[in-house]
């Protein structure tokens, strides 16, 4: 009997206290592609065109991510085929790896990657409905203290979702269902305007060469390393639909179906809309869009006055979809850490009506609220950046590994079925290298480091890779004192 074969969180348990399989492909797909799809798409661009300074790299960039995000989906489609359980990429690394990696996954993801996600999501969600309504504030109503407006209204968007999703995952997919498609046609709309009305394609400079001034400020694969990361995450969150594989029909086809099909039309989705800026857009002007938003600048040029509303609007239902997307999917890893006997055996507890983990929920709501109150998850993240890469290569490299042990389990019985997450291990190999170590090509990294070491690339993956350390120690006390 195989490791996945004997988890105690299967499809098959008819019991209260289990997460029932009732989503169709098409809600995994919108789960995929409207957890992927949040703010990112309509302000990295700028950064990336700042970088690299042409559009040959800008699209380089998005199609280096896109890529790189489709290897790891297919990946991941053989791994949720074999162990379509409750946790997904946690139930991944502990049959390749054990408890301690698996442990440290799920350590970062409650305390940083899902529930600072969460809070920053929700914090963009009401700086643009500040757009809508200037009355909200980002302005701290207390002397002293971060909290505003904007994050006291950031916390009851959160605590109404997460009363929704309590209420079952049929409800939840629904919403996101709903969400997911609006964003799609917005994204579409918004691509068949700035192909429709834009005019400067064909003056775009589509060369891979760098202009003096970006080669000046370092080897050109740590700025293409550097750009790419904004890119890389702006597509994100692909890896969630394994999260909820407990309570998916026919999980072994339905969820690689999914991942397959969200990525493919979020990635497309993603070119399409950086040839619209282009279209739309001098290059210049997307370097310097106001606080970079690139889509609202784009729109400003077709509706002129009304673009800022109108991408204000189009954001607030992509983060809203996200934020929901990722809400309903994340607390199932801390359930499956529960019924592991990792965490809290309340964790582990499911509603015996709704069939949601509805502890889960409302822990993982009051930790993300008290980032969202506190301010600190943008440092958070920043720090955890390099980490979540680690952990998706480690679980790559963990799929190798079942694929030497049960290689008909997981469909790699051919040579070249290897090629696809290898592809993807060097694709990200190559961004973990050179966000650890890409500051030290720089002409002027003493004077960076002596000057601002909190916020280089290098301090922020290393201050990563110890918060993901702290939960060894964690571990090992959980360990002793609950287990023995």
């Amino acid at each position: 009997m195989s490791e996945a074969a004997g988890s105690s969180h299967t499809n098959a348990d008819p019991s209260p206290q289990a997460l029932l399989p009732t989503l169709g492909w098409f809600s995994a797909a919108c789960i995929v592609a409207g957890s992927m799809v949040g703010s990112g798409i309509f302000i990295v661009s700028a950064d990336i065109a700042r970088t690299l300074g042409t559009g040959g790299w800008l699209m380089a960039v998005w199609l280096f991510a896109g890529v790189l995000t489709l290897l790891g989906a297919a990946s991941y489609g053989r791994l949720a085929a074999y162990m379509p359980k409750a946790g997904g990429q946690y139930v991944f690394l502990k049959a390749a790896w054990g408890e301690l990696p698996a442990f440290l996954y799920g350590w970062v993801l409650l305390t940083v990657i899902q529930t600072g996600f969460l809070a920053a999501v929700a914090v963009a969600f009401t700086k643009f409905l500040g757009v809508l309504i200037p009355a909200m504030s980002s302005v701290p109503i207390l002397p002293g203290l971060p909290i505003s407006v904007q994050s006291l209204l950031a916390v009851l968007v959160l605590f109404l979702l997460t009363a929704f999703n309590s209420t079952g995952i049929r409800n939840g997919a629904m919403l996101q269902n709903v969400f997911t498609s609006l964003k799609v046609i917005a994204l579409i709309l918004l691509i068949a305007v700035g192909l429709a009305f834009g005019k400067n394609l064909t003056q775009v400079d589509w060369s891979l060469q760098l202009p003096p001034h970006q080669g000046a400020q370092g080897n050109w694969l740590t700025l293409f390393a550097f750009a790419s990361v904004g890119a890389l995450f702006s597509a994100d969150a692909w890896n969630y639909v394994t999260f909820i594989g407990g309570e998916v029909k026919d999980p072994s086809k339905t969820l690689p179906k999914a991942l397959i099909l969200g990525t493919v039309t979020v990635i497309a989705l993603y070119l399409l809309a950086n040839l619209a800026y282009l279209n739309l857009l001098p290059l210049s002007l997307i370097q310097s869009a106001p606080e970079d938003r690139v889509a609202t600048a784009a729109m400003d040029v077709v509706f002129p006055g009304g673009g800022v509303l109108l991408m204000a609007f189009i954001i607030l239902i992509s983060t809203f979809g996200c934020l929901n997307g990722m809400l309903l999917a994340g607390a199932r890893v801390f359930y499956a850490m529960a019924k592991d006997g990792l965490l809290f055996e309340q964790f582990g507890q499911v509603h015996p009506e709704t069939h949601s983990p509805n502890f889960c929920l409302w822990a993982q709501f009051g930790w993300a609220a008290v980032l969202a109150l506190s301010g600190t998850y943008g440092q958070l993240l920043d720090y955890i950046v390099f980490s979540a890469l680690i952990f998706y290569i480690v679980t790559m490299l963990g799929l190798l590994r079942l694929a030497r042990r049960v290689p008909e389990a997981v469909r790699m019985t051919r040579k070249r079925d290897f090629a696809l997450p290898m592809a993807y291990i060097a694709g990200a190999s190559f961004i973990a290298f050179f966000l650890l170590f890409g500051d030290f090509f720089t002409p002027d990294y003493l004077n960076r480091f002596q000057t601002d070491l909190w916020h280089t690339k290098f301090f922020t993956s290393l201050a990563g890779l110890a918060l993901t350390a702290l939960g060894w120690p964690v571990y090992a006390l959980w360990k002793r004192y609950r287990l023995l």
